[in-house]
């Protein structure tokens, strides 16, 4: 995984916790909600990079 990658799915993961955390506290269900969304694209993103990396130290 790149460092430019890892540090945009960190930011996004990270963002998407204060959107669901301003969500819990202001009530906001749509808040909490696209937190929730941020988090797992960023997860994703994680994933489709570690395996990037598997196949790169396969083929090394």
């Amino acid at each position: 995984m790149s460092t430019e990658d890892k540090a945009k799915a960190a930011g996004k993961n990270i963002e998407g916790k204060a959107q669901e955390a301003m969500g819990n506290l202001t009530g906001d269900p749509e808040d909490q909600a696209k937190g929730k969304a941020k988090q797992g694209e960023a997860e994703a993103r994680q994933t489709v990079e570690n395996a990037k990396d598997k196949v790169k130290k396969a083929i090394d």
